[in-house]
């Protein structure tokens, strides 16, 4: 199903198509996890809608819903959702001063649910928006050059802790003990200082 090409323009729509392709007149957990993947792959990240919500569309089309599946599902979603808001706005990534403090942070993160493979993912994808965000800021024309500057020096901050996170640490602190990097950001403190401060 994951390789399906859905017709449905609006999200309603993909809904019902993909509870039909489905085939299945009960719905719970694996039915409303289907739809919100292929919702997502249809529409991108933005396109999540919450468990309830499917629900009622599948079931207003006369879907039964196995409702202690779906009141679980629903609440799972909602405090995953919750929580990636928190780390979201635990880790900013908008200017050279926060990165670094929010690196000391996935630094710890990363050692924390190194074991966990959920959690290492949510943090992994939390990274990779990070990542996006400030490329496009490095691109913007309605930012400063040192701005511009200072965002693409994050975005490759970012690329390299996706591609080797337990490197990562030792690789910033060679990078902001470089000439280049100094002499593009003579401000910005070295990060073993910043840490040994915490």
């Amino acid at each position: 199903m994951s390789n399906t090409k859905w017709q449905s323009v609006t999200k309603q729509d993909l809904i019902i198509e993909v509870w039909e392709a489905i085939d299945c007149e009960s719905v719970g957990r694996v039915e409303l996890e289907r739809i919100q993947k292929a919702l997502i792959q249809q529409f991108g990240a933005g396109a999540d809608q919450s468990p309830a919500s499917i629900a009622r569309a599948v079931a207003d089309e006369g879907a039964v819903l196995r409702h202690p599946e779906v009141l679980q599902c629903d609440y799972d979603w909602r405090v995953r959702k919750l929580s990636d808001e928190n780390l979201a706005a635990e880790l900013r990534f908008t200017s050279l001063p926060e990165a670094i403090h929010s690196f000391a942070r996935v630094e710890e993160l990363r050692i924390e649910h190194s074991e966990d493979a959920k959690e290492f993912e949510r943090l992994r994808k939390s990274l990779i928006q990070a990542r996006d965000e400030s490329q496009l800021a490095g691109r913007s024309k309605v930012s400063t050059d040192q701005q511009r500057e200072a965002a693409r020096e994050i975005a490759e901050w970012l690329s390299v802790w996706l591609r080797a996170p337990q490197l990562f640490a030792d690789w910033l602190d060679l990078r902001m003990r470089s000439a280049e990097f100094k002499k593009k950001f003579p401000q910005i403190t070295p990060i073993t200082q910043i840490l040994s401060e915490k």
